[in-house]
């Protein structure tokens, strides 16, 4: 991974610890962290200033295919190729949910302006709404054709757009 100035178009870091790809990247709400989900199954988060890796989840059986950080940055989501999404808390390291229910991978998962939802978009076809709080299901969004590649939440959390190969 690297870290660039925008403004200056330099490279200002090189980021090394993953064992394979890195297949998605997000920064915390703050800027001071970054997440990174890889191909060897596992999330790191980085501090940004330093280049310092603070932590590893570790529990997925499949690579990463989306991070997403929570409004507040107290939590961090992640989609794999297991076929389930997880929600972990970023300040005890731990594994809080494991959502499962999607037939396939989990491509993209993406949380609501105000924290309280996540989205996962799956190979599945399906779009998938969770209470985060409660780790639950609440909706299965079905109407793709193929496979479902992005979710994301309107800035005021009232509409959802999902993108996929169809």
């Amino acid at each position: 991974m690297k870290l660039w100035d925008v403004g200056a178009g330099q490279d200002l870091t090189t980021l090394k610890g993953h064992g394979s790809n890195v297949q998605s990247l997000t920064f915390s709400p703050d800027g001071k962290r970054l997440a990174s989900g890889s191909q060897d199954r596992t999330v790191k988060i980085w501090d940004v200033a330093t280049g310092r890796e603070l932590t590893t989840f570790s529990g997925h059986g499949d690579s990463i295919f989306s991070v997403a950080f929570s409004p507040d940055g107290k939590r961090l989501a992640s989609g794999s190729g297991d076929h389930t999404a997880k929600l972990w808390d970023v300040f005890t390291d731990q594994e809080n949910s494991i959502l499962r229910g999607h037939g396939d991978n989990v491509l993209s998962v993406a949380f609501s302006p105000d924290g309280k939802n996540l989205a996962s978009g799956s190979y599945d076809r399906t779009v998938k709404l969770w209470d985060v709080g409660a780790g639950q299901e609440l909706a299965t969004l079905k109407g793709h054709t193929d496979k479902v590649f992005s979710v994301t939440f309107s800035p005021d959390g009232k509409r959802l757009a999902s993108g996929g190969l169809d």
